[in-house]
């Protein structure tokens, strides 16, 4: 696995994890990687040292597995390309995996006991926190700009990534 970090046309800054070099020319030209922050699909790799990472499945805590993780992400990354073994790719797809799965279980979960209010999330995120509406949970999107001022308000909620791309 290979984490990039990435711009968008609008200059957001992210990272984004995917199989290989290739797998990201693949899912930029279909328009699949998107930027968290507003939703462009005009992205390029921003100038970085691509990093690598692994998972040693050895049990513990989520806090030191993660620790491990990281600790083995940065172990893999100082290595040149070319000396990343076969288990290390095997081991970053297996950690890709899970997290590609676990965004997908949020997912499922908000589409079964919220309501989808599409591109009215701030307006009722506002009316429910005013107390113009009923609190309830709710999904949908956002601008990046509706999204900060949500934040200055003090409204509270939780991003989470899309799931238009998929690692082919």
């Amino acid at each position: 696995m290979i984490l990039y970090q990435l711009r968008c046309a609008d200059e957001h800054s992210f990272e984004a994890w995917f199989r290989n070099s290739t797998s990201y020319d693949e899912q930029t030209v279909a328009g699949d990687v998107e930027c968290p922050y507003c939703g462009s699909t005009n992205v390029s790799k921003a100038p970085m040292a691509p990093h690598l990472a692994t998972s040693r499945g050895d049990g513990g805590d989520q806090e030191a597995s993660a620790q491990k993780a990281e600790d083995s992400a940065r172990e893999v990354s100082a290595q040149p390309v070319s000396d990343v073994n076969v288990m290390d790719e095997r081991r970053a797809q297996e950690v890709a995996q899970q997290i590609l799965d676990a965004v997908g279980q949020i997912h499922d979960y908000a589409e079964e006991h919220f309501e989808n209010v599409g591109d009215e999330f701030a307006s009722e995120a506002r009316k429910m926190h005013y107390g113009d509406t009923e609190e309830r949970g709710i999904y949908g999107k956002t601008s990046e700009e509706d999204a900060e001022e949500l934040k200055e308000e003090g409204i509270d909620f939780l991003r989470i990534p899309g799931q238009s791309r998929r690692n082919n």
